[in-house]
């Protein structure tokens, strides 16, 4: 669930207005322009920094935790939003509004198993209203890791909507737009972390080459066509 998504948009500055960002050259280059970001890579969040406004943030994307000694094993990219609140590690950043993030992108990909044993899975990008960026419900952290301060992050999941559904059985916390992103940012989850409209989500096959993680560029938003059927005899 939410395993890759995208951010496609080239440059920081229509970000930034888009999310209220005080500082558009904040955005490092590795996090614009991505059309398959995928877990450990660097991407681009937005936290209330206390003084009204927001910052943009490069951090890892899986959670890196409290008790880490190494960058391995346990890092979660995804918490389910049911239980983020009672579970541990996720519950003490739940708690405390300068833990939560938005984390910005204008899609994501699921996949949908091949019909065919050992058959390639299908990818689809889902997106909302047409394309237009938005927000992920995040949460982040800081953690010391062999002496080096890292900043890592996951994404809050929920059951899916009518038109995730049919692929997959959750889908990310979308938030539904600025007023539910600076209540996310506020501390009041009451009534966001639910799945987004049906009406304002759309779905198209991507190009199964977004399978393979590194893999980057446009042509990955574009389904290879069917193969070509031949009657000669």
């Amino acid at each position: 669930m939410c395993g890759r998504y995208t951010l496609t948009t080239p440059g920081g500055r229509a970000l930034a207005e888009r999310f209220a960002i005080s500082e558009p050259e904040g955005f490092e280059p590795e996090t614009l322009e991505r059309f398959n970001v995928c877990p450990t890579e660097p991407i681009a969040i937005a936290t209330a920094d206390g003084e009204g406004t927001r910052s943009v943030r490069t951090v890892r994307w899986g959670l890196v935790p409290p008790w880490a000694r190494e960058l391995k094993g346990f890092q979660p990219i995804n918490a389910k939003a049911e239980t983020v609140a009672v579970k541990a590690p996720f519950a003490e950043l739940y708690e405390r509004p300068e833990r939560r993030c938005l984390v910005l992108a204008d899609g994501w990909y699921e996949w949908l198993k091949s019909e065919r044993k050992a058959g390639e899975r299908l990818p689809f990008r889902y997106t909302v209203d047409g394309g237009e960026p938005f927000a992920f419900a995040g949460l982040w952290r800081r953690t010391r890791v062999g002496g080096e301060l890292l900043h890592s992050a996951l994404i809050l999941t929920c059951p899916a909507n009518a038109v995730a559904a049919p692929v997959h059985d959750r889908m990310p916390c979308v938030l539904a737009g600025p007023d539910e992103e600076a209540a996310w940012l506020e501390g009041d989850p009451e009534g966001l972390l639910l799945p987004l409209d049906p009406e304002r989500t759309s779905v198209a096959p991507a190009n199964p080459a977004v399978n393979k993680a590194g893999v980057e560029g446009p042509d990955l938003l574009v389904a290879e066509p069917p193969p070509q059927l031949s009657f000669d005899a």
